[in-house]
């Protein structure tokens, strides 16, 4: 075998390898929507427990068909050479504007459903693993919405999410993009850097379930007629803490899958800072509901947890061990503090904390790149020389960078919500009805209760034919059981 022979042969070897790995990292994502769906179900009523699972199924398959058809290509159509992929060169255009002499990526504009010549392994491994990743920012706001979200309404809202609210913020990340290039560009640092998603998932996510949860309102009940806050309890902490546990292990996919390469060693040290931030934010925030209430609760333990993993997700390739701790624990106090603000003093309710999880954790996270980079790892990243560097080791560049990502996500990702659920308002509704929403969503929504214990569920089960659709004899039926009690 000659040189050349052999080079091209280790190449393809190296190249198989990141395509596998980068596909079993993926299929470890894509179990995260499990976990989503058995926390939020578990810190809702028993009653919304079918029409919260039915949202968190459904938003993986409206992602699928969504993303592929457009949000792909807006994403990464741009995106240039993959170097992990043996420098599949597929996905090579890029709306680019031009201002005062520089480039300003917008979108990219090549893999709009994924034709035959185009679906080569890499595209498609690279195709897999980013559906998986904005199939979870497309979860998020599930959570904020829960207990009123007029399925509808959700359906509409999750295909926008898939093929353009995601996709732009993402494109400028991650996809070649304006926020990319702030370093090539403007000298700030290495741009806008977000390894594996604090700000392009999460904080994403939990700008949409902001604007979410304040365009349906608070659950009816949830607020006294004096602004006093009522306790709404989820139904079962078992499934909470299930689905947490699930969360956390789907996260080294998405942590250190986000290198795109088993052959990169680097692997190692981003599952141990995931790993160690995680643990630090669940006993963080075990200390601070211990201090605040004199007890601590499971549900915050669970999401003190996952404010560890949000805030990690960025910076997880680029800082130390005990930094890893440091931001882990952070955010435990902070998606305690920041529940606490949310809800009883803006008068935002939230079932599940999905905005202070995800989008003040997410925004944490971004920050702490900024700070705490430590210049060991992302050689040449974004087209800058040299490794990534924090303000604490000697680039304030980079921190401000980090800053105009942050800005830039609540303009657009807000921006675009906001849109997007007024539109969707005047065509089908974004709430459901009250009555509806008494009863519980599942037999008006959902077409029958999530659980069969249930004596709804028993009668149902026992007449089908009475059941005529969402307005049939079992919801009156519903309706005269539960008054009766």
């Amino acid at each position: 075998m000659t040189e050349p022979d052999l080079v091209k042969q280790l190449g393809d070897t190296q190249t198989a390898l990141n395509v596998v790995w980068t596909l079993l990292t993926g299929f470890l994502v894509m179990f995260m929507q499990a976990g989503f769906a058995l926390v939020e179900t578990g810190l809702t009523r028993a009653k919304n427990a079918a029409h919260t699972m039915g949202m968190n199924f459904l938003v993986y398959s409206i992602g699928i068909v969504g993303f592929w058809s457009l949000g792909f290509a807006l994403q990464m159509g741009g995106v240039g050479p993959l170097a992990t992929f043996g420098s599949d060169p597929a996905l090579n255009h890029e709306l680019i504007v031009r201002l005062a002499g520089k480039d300003f990526g917008l979108c990219g504009l090549k893999g709009f459903f994924l034709s035959p010549d185009l679906l080569t392994p890499g595209v498609a491994a690279l195709f897999l693993f980013q559906l998986v990743f904005m199939d979870t920012a497309a979860t998020i706001p599930t959570g904020a919405g829960a207990e009123r979200w007029k399925f509808s309404s959700f359906v509409a809202f999750s295909f926008v999410v898939s093929t353009l609210i995601y996709p732009v913020f993402a494109n400028w990340t991650w996809g070649g993009g304006w926020l990319s290039a702030l370093g090539s560009n403007f000298g700030l640092g290495h741009g806008h850097v977000d390894f594996a998603g604090s700000s392009v998932v999460h904080m994403t996510g939990g700008v949409m379930a902001l604007g979410v949860a304040t365009a349906l309102g608070p659950r009816q009940g949830k607020f006294g007629p004096r602004g006093a806050v009522r306790a709404v309890p989820g139904h079962s902490a078992p499934l909470v803490v299930i689905g947490t546990f699930i969360l956390a292990f789907g996260w080294f996919g998405f942590n250190a899958g986000s290198t795109l390469a088993g052959t990169d060693a680097r692997i190692a040290v981003i599952a141990v800072n995931t790993m160690l931030a995680s643990g630090a934010g669940a006993v963080s925030a075990y200390v601070c509901t211990k201090a605040r209430f004199g007890s601590p609760d499971v549900s915050m333990l669970c999401n003190g947890m996952l404010a560890g993993l949000v805030a990690i997700t960025a910076p997880c390739a680029f800082v130390t061990a005990p930094f890893a701790v440091l931001i882990g624990a952070v955010a435990g106090a902070l998606v305690v503090a920041s529940a606490l603000v949310i809800e009883q003093t803006l008068k935002i309710d939230d079932p599940v904390g999905a905005i202070s999880v995800h989008g003040v954790c997410g925004a944490w996270g971004i920050v702490a790149l900024g700070l705490f980079a430590d210049g060991r790892y992302g050689e040449g990243l974004n087209g800058v020389p040299g490794t990534v560097r924090g303000l604490l080791y000697g680039d304030p560049g980079q921190l401000v960078a980090s800053c105009i990502g942050i800005v830039t996500n609540l303009a657009w990702v807000g921006g675009a919500t906001f849109v997007a659920l007024r539109v969707i308002d005047a065509l089908v509704g974004n709430r459901s009805a009250a009555q509806d929403e008494l009863d519980g969503l599942d037999v008006s929504e959902m077409g029958g209760p999530g659980y069969a214990s249930d004596a709804l569920a028993k009668r149902f089960l026992r007449a089908p034919e009475a059941h005529e659709g969402p307005r049939s004899s079992i919801v009156r039926t519903h309706r005269i059981e539960q008054a009766s009690r």
